[in-house]
This record gives structure tokens, C-alpha cells and sequence, in this order.
């Protein structure tokens, strides 16, 4: 990661809109933002922290993840079929299930 810092750091993007963008550099304006004492964080969410009874009633099967995003478990055989709807714009995702553990997944 500190690798791939550094090279969009000396590299940047030449194709961007503004100057700091094209040399690498992050420019906020944070106009009324700042006043209002908002905060800035970069990294990986803490989502255990911040959504604990979601987790729980996920690890309790109390909530179904899978059919509110809307996912939809296929075989290996059918991959090819499932890359290219999802390329096409599908509106579900879909789950490789090469060995048919997952419930709703037809064997063909």
C-alpha cells in the first residue's frame, strides 16, 4: 500500500480536472464543514463498532443479506453467463457456488 502511495504521489493523474489532483494531492474545501466540527477519516470502517445489533442479527440469521442486495448464488458452469450480465448492468449480484452449498443454487 505505502508502495502504491508513492507512485500516485509522484505520478498523480495527468488526465484530471484540477492542478493538485494532476500532481498527486488530495484538495478539500471545507468552507462550513469545519465549522460545524465534522470529521474526516480515511481507512477501514469499523462497522462491528458502529452496527453491532446488525451484526448480531446477521450471526442469528435474523436478517437475510442475501435477498436485500439482491444476490443471487450460481453455479461454476454458469460464470460466464453471470460476468456477462453483470457487465451488461444486472441488477443483482452474483455468488460463485462451485459446489452447491448455498441454498438456491441449481446444479446444471
Amino acid at each position: 500500500m505505502a508502495h502504491a502511495s508513492a507512485v500516485f504521489r509522484r505520478g498523480g493523474d495527468p488526465g484530471a480536472a484540477d492542478e493538485a489532483a494532476k500532481a498527486g494531492s488530495l484538495s478539500l474545501r471545507l468552507g462550513l464543514g469545519w465549522a460545524k466540527s465534522h470529521s474526516f477519516y480515511t481507512g477501514q470502517c469499523p462497522v462491528m463498532r458502529y452496527n453491532r445489533q446488525l451484526m448480531m442479527a446477521i450471526l442469528h440469521d435474523r436478517v437475510h443479506i442475501a435477498a436485500n442486495v439482491n444476490a443471487t448464488p450460481i453455479p461454476l458452469e454458469q460464470a460466464p453467463q453471470g460476468y456477462a450480465e453483470f457487465d451488461q448492468g444486472a441488477t443483482r449480484k452474483y455468488v460463485l457456488d462451485p459446489h452447491g452449498m448455498l441454498a438456491g443454487t441449481s446444479s446444471g
